[in-house]
């Protein structure tokens, strides 16, 4: 078992190209929200929310906010960088079969939130680790996931009618692939690569080697 959980680490990617767009079963897709809801969170807080977008012209709006905040990046890019960029697929919204919005709400807990006194960005922290339970859950069960980056919160706000006091951290497009890639979409076009662990890795003190 701890074996089958180093592989599903390992394995996940960030989905753009590979989604097929089959159905994803209730049971599955209840397993998966279940895994991100079992996340921890500061002073078992629960921040977060999960919205299940389905609906077509949903998708089809944000996408083309995806589209255009794309160009607006492509934009600052000039020459090596802009050619690498041009190659890399951004997004699957339109491929996937549905959609999850994670969501924070900072008021969840309160109003005295154990352990986020002396670090207030530990209710963010919080839905991160659930939206990691996510990827690897919807791994193991065969799934893809693609966090899309390019978008602005207050339009997502908006559009989903999200509640001012809440913060989207992010799109995950979800659903059945026809493979997870061997390599990284970014390590792939040559965007950037993976550093090694002995070049991150610090005893004691920064620096230490």
């Amino acid at each position: 078992m701890t074996h089958d959980l180093y592989d599903i680490i390992n394995r996940r990617r960030d989905v753009r190209g590979e989604f097929t767009g089959a159905p994803v079963p209730a049971e599955v897709l209840d397993r998966v929200l279940a895994a991100a809801h079992a996340a921890p969170s500061v002073g078992l807080s629960q921040p977060w929310d999960f919205v299940v977008v389905r609906d077509r012209g949903l998708r089809t709006a944000f996408h083309g906010h995806v589209a255009r905040e794309r160009e607006v990046f492509a934009a600052a890019l000039d020459g090596d960088a802009a050619a690498r960029f041009a190659r890399i697929k951004i997004d699957g919204v339109l491929e996937s079969t549905l959609s999850v919005v994670v969501t924070y709400d900072a008021g969840r807990g309160g109003p005295a939130v154990l352990g986020r006194h002396a670090i207030a960005d530990a209710g963010l922290y919080s839905v991160c680790l659930a939206i990691q339970n996510l990827w690897l859950a919807a791994t193991a069960e065969g799934l893809g996931v693609g966090w899309v980056s390019f978008y602005r919160e207050e339009y997502l706000r908006e559009l989903l009618g999200i509640p001012a006091a809440v913060r989207p951290v992010a799109w995950l497009c979800l659903g059945p692939v026809s493979r997870l890639a061997e390599v990284p979409d970014l390590e792939r076009h040559g965007w950037r690569h993976r550093a090694p662990l002995a070049q991150v890795r610090h005893e004691d003190r920064w620096g230490a080697r």
